[in-house]
């Protein structure tokens, strides 16, 4: 077979993605935050682009002659229903006065322009862990090669207070013996929090026991020689290896819960992050009505400007139609872009009240299973259009501020053919562990055949895996023995 070159024709269609059309797609996945500056840096970079700002009220002036006079005759009539306004007008000393005050005479030198911030703007300085070690660490008097020592150990501090560097190494950089390193090392394990600057949970909970002035034999054998089998809450394999009754264990147990595992926490703790919602759905009479949230967002406009000069395009220059043209077009679709954003977040929300009316009632018991598809199916949209505008929202319910994901959950099928959300079934987890018996606590097995009584068909592994995602932890983790310790003390006495 031959060969040969041809050429071929053919028409198809492909969705080419341009600037814009990117531009609109990342404007419908931003957070509200992220919205706002972007919005910001479109109006610092786009000259054709302004703020809208509000009318101010405009303050009408009298007419001269309807102004208070404050002279003459008008000025010694007025006060004289109190009392000879004049008289003590001129009785009082204003010298007197004035000097009374000490204030100093204001002169021209005194008073000087400067922008200074505004005290509001200005914010309290945190004390951190490391602040907090370093001001104890110059009240402690070590000499120069002792204080840099220090400094270096609190430098390698993480946020929960622990030493994850090695101590030999501290001690190279800083040109001096391991052994003085460990010196200024206890030196530092003595401030305060008690049990900063340990270099594991042994070491971190014996220096607490120690600044508490703890001296319970029982409590130290378990903090040195048995956290695991603590963590367990395997008490009887404690009490057989150290030979005491199950209850000074427990007591023990409890003590060494009142520790902290993590001293440096109080002090590097994470700012609290708040949420401003970006939709307020709030019940009015019998109907839910949906408001976007719009509170600190800019209004924005062409500058009209350049849309007077735009419309005698022959009296510019080339070069300066073609930039404010460019210009002019992009301001146009990011407006244009804002305002589709809100159109489809409105749209989406509203399907969303209509197939979650009965959890906006009753609550998460409620609470039914959605997909993308079918919000997308019911307002007339992709799925992915969906997935971009529900990400990173936040929507004001009457059952509280929620993540717009939150009402898309995946179902369970229940015994008469009908589903149920899985956050409703978390919810019954919930419940169903803070009701048990903690001395005997409910396998995953227990729960989910509890859950099938209630025609909720579930596996334990699912069991398991909800357990998981509540922070719950396992039977065997979870049981508390009480009453149960007790009987055996009691019988181990007589």
């Amino acid at each position: 077979m031959a060969l040969e070159i041809r050429q071929n024709l053919k028409l198809t269609q492909t969705l080419i993605m341009t600037q814009k059309l990117q531009q609109a797609i990342k404007l419908l996945q931003l957070s509200r935050m992220e919205l706002l500056g972007e919005i910001h840096q479109a109006l610092e970079t786009n000259p054709v682009l302004e703020e809208q700002i509000s009318d101010e009220r405009t303050v009408e002036i009298p007419e001269e002659e309807n102004w208070p006079s404050f002279s003459g005759e008008h000025a010694a009539e007025e006060p004289r229903e109190n009392g000879d306004a004049k008289s003590s007008v001129e009785e009082w000393d204003w010298d007197s006065f004035l000097n009374q005050q000490q204030m100093p005479t204001p002169t021209f030198q005194e008073y000087e322009e400067r922008e200074t911030p505004a005290f509001e703007n200005l914010n309290a300085q945190k004390t951190t862990l490391k602040s907090h070690l370093m001001w104890q660490l110059r009240m402690a008097k070590l000499d120069q090669d002792g204080e840099r020592l220090g400094t270096l150990i609190i430098g390698n501090l993480d946020n929960d207070g622990y030493l994850r560097a090695d101590l030999g190494e501290i001690a190279t950089e800083a040109g001096c013996d391991p052994s003085e390193a460990e010196q200024v090392l206890q030196v530092i394990q003595s401030f305060d929090p008690a049990g900063v600057a340990a270099r594991n949970l042994k070491e971190c909970l014996l220096l607490q026991l120690t600044a508490r002035e703890i001296q319970n034999p029982v409590v130290a054998a378990i903090v040195e020689n048995h956290l695991p089998n603590l963590g367990n809450r395997n008490y009887q394999a404690i009490a057989r290896d150290l030979k005491v009754p199950l209850q000074e264990v427990v007591q023990a147990a409890n003590i060494i819960a009142s520790l902290d595992p993590k001293p440096g926490r109080q002090f590097d703790a994470e700012d609290p992050a708040y949420i401003s919602p970006d939709v307020h759905v709030q019940k009015v009479g019998d109907e839910y009505v949906i408001t976007l949230n719009d509170d600190g967002l800019p209004k924005l406009r062409i500058n009209r400007f350049y849309l007077e000069a735009m419309r005698n395009p022959e009296k510019l220059s080339e070069s300066a139609r073609q930039y404010i043209q460019k210009h002019l077009d992009n301001a146009l679709w990011f407006i244009r872009s804002i305002n589709q954003r809100q159109r489809t977040l409105y749209k989406v929300t509203e399907s969303i009240v209509r197939f979650q009316r009965d959890f906006l009632e009753h609550g998460l018991s409620q609470l039914k299973p959605l997909t993308l598809r079918q919000v997308a199916e019911d307002v007339q949209m992709h799925e992915s259009t969906v997935s971009r505008v529900t990400t990173n929202k936040y929507i004001h319910t009457p059952q509280g501020v929620l993540d717009m994901k939150y009402f898309f959950n995946s179902g369970l099928n229940l015994g008469l053919g009908d589903q149920i959300a899985s956050e409703s079934v978390k919810e019954k987890i919930r419940q169903i562990v803070q009701s048990e018996n903690p001395e005997n606590p409910l396998s995953d097995q227990e729960i989910a055949d509890i859950l099938r009584k209630e025609d909720v068909i579930i596996a334990r592994r699912t069991v398991a895996k909800y357990r998981g995602m509540l922070g719950v932890l396992p039977s065997s983790k979870r049981k508390k023995p009480g009453g149960r310790a007790k009987r055996l003390a009691h019988s181990s006495s007589s």
